[in-house]
């Protein structure tokens, strides 16, 4: 196999980069990159901060140079008037346009639908947070080869507002819940590949606890915790569980099973991704 290089686009602002380090939130572009280092430990991978003023934008033949492109989390909204939004909606107009395999998560999602033609609103049912229930597998999703090796229903870490109300032609819808009807979408669009969830494989229990330190202001306002005490109870239990996986006790009291806590079951969908659309295509020109 020739010479695996990845572009991880953070879409994540500086502030909002810094506001993570100070709350112990691993970067988004650093989860990525561990996610591709437990696939590919040997595969170059580049970052990309595209909401940076100075962040130089790569054109066609830079893209070209890549065998895939990674799209993390961001906290910016799509439908805003927003330069840096549309700086990411015109870089996933490019990427579709030569042809590189997209993956990514949350932000990726709405990013992959918008660039297509989709439509991305507020959910109205709020902020879907912490974990993902009841995933569920449509009869397009349960034969699609993202999803090869999954279970039909599972749970997933999840942080969101926003929801994809449009789908663009080109995409198929592989999986729903409750409180979000499209949770991972297929798209097809020009030259280009879209894979992409709504939910947070890239995230670790850890992860996702001090994503909740993060966002600590946010969730107390819209009454997920009380206050900051019982707010960490909460992380403190999820943290617990992370380092002592087989606790039988914190799986029980957080409802928390082995598809949020297996990294090989939680990230078989970018498995698939790397193995289907990614590795087969890396020595095919395109174009």
């Amino acid at each position: 196999m020739s010479e695996l290089n990845f572009l991880i686009i953070d879409g994540y602002p500086k502030k909002s980069r810094q506001h993570f380090t100070e709350t112990g939130v691993q970067h988004a572009c650093e989860q990525y990159r561990s996610m591709l280092n437990a696939f590919l430990p040997d595969a170059n991978n580049d970052v990309l901060f595209p909401s940076d003023d100075d962040s130089e934008l790569p054109g066609g033949a830079g893209l070209a140079s890549y065998q895939g492109v990674m799209w993390t989390g961001c906290n910016l909204t799509i439908f805003d008037d927003d330069p840096r939004v549309r700086r990411m909606i015109e870089l996933a107009k490019k990427i579709y346009e030569v042809g590189v395999p997209s993956y990514g998560s949350c932000w990726a999602l709405q990013i992959a639908a918008v660039a297509a033609g989709g439509e991305v609103k507020l959910n109205p049912k709020g902020r879907e947070m912490g974990i993902a229930r009841k995933i569920s597998l449509n009869p397009e999703g349960r034969a699609h080869p993202f999803y090869q090796g999954k279970a039909p229903v599972f749970d997933a870490f999840i942080s969101h507002y926003d929801e994809v109300t449009s789908l663009p032609a080109g995409a198929t819808l592989l999986a729903s819940n409750d409180f979000t009807h499209v949770q991972s979408l297929a798209v097809t669009h020009k030259k280009g590949t879209f894979w992409a969830v709504q939910y947070h494989p890239e995230y670790s229990l850890f992860d996702m606890a001090r994503l909740i330190v993060a966002r600590e202001k946010r969730l107390v306002n819209e009454g997920f915790f009380k206050d900051r005490q019982e707010m960490n109870y909460l992380v403190t239990r999820m943290e617990a569980l992370h380092k002592e996986p087989d606790r039988k006790d914190l799986r029980w009291q957080l409802a928390i099973d082995d598809d949020v806590l297996d990294r090989k079951i939680r990230q078989t969908e970018f498995g698939n991704w790397l193995n289907n659309l990614v590795i087969p295509t890396a020595n095919s020109p395109r174009g």
